[in-house]
């Protein structure tokens, strides 16, 4: 049985071949997660560019990543390779994952009130070590969650006629 800290050991050791090839397709990697059971592993593997990923894009990549992820030997029972674009209104879980959502509209949740506020919607413009930086239509300036408090943030959907990044293309 593979415990969660064998796979988040083989989470590193999948990326580190994988993201070479992601980068060769002028692709963004924004998550990559190993997920399995014993018997079958699934290999799901996020990535964007400037302007959205096509399926053409997802199916290049998979072929590619597979022959990697085989030659590497670092999976060594069957696995499911799944190459696909982030999602319009994503949980943003990692490190990596706030800071590709940089620019782009978010809805965060506090586990305390935070100015009175339980839920945060906004523009994520900065995102450090500490604290997460979003600016609200209600705010002067971006409002600080700490993120000691945060229980969960989402990517939002971009309302039509936006660039989707908050960033001029």
């Amino acid at each position: 049985m593979t415990t969660g800290t064998d796979l988040a050991g083989l989470e590193t050791a999948v990326e580190t071949v994988v993201l070479p090839a992601v980068q060769a397709h002028g692709l963004v990697l924004v998550d990559l997660e190993v997920r399995g059971n014993g018997r079958r592993t699934a290999v799901r593997v996020y990535v964007d560019k400037t302007g959205g990923v096509t399926v053409a894009d997802c199916q290049a990549l998979s072929y590619e990543l597979g022959d990697l992820i085989d030659v590497s030997n670092l999976i060594r029972s069957s696995y499911d390779l799944e190459v696909s674009s982030p999602g319009l209104d994503r949980q943003l879980r990692k490190d990596r994952e706030l800071r590709w959502a940089a620019g782009r509209l978010v809805r965060v949740w506090t586990r305390e009130p935070l100015d009175g506020l339980r839920e945060i919607s906004g523009r994520l413009v900065l995102v450090d070590e500490e604290a997460l930086f979003v600016a609200t239509p209600a705010s002067d300036g971006p409002l600080r969650v700490p993120r000691s408090l945060l229980a969960k943030v989402r990517l939002e959907v971009e309302p039509r006629g936006s660039t989707g990044s908050g960033r001029p293309e």
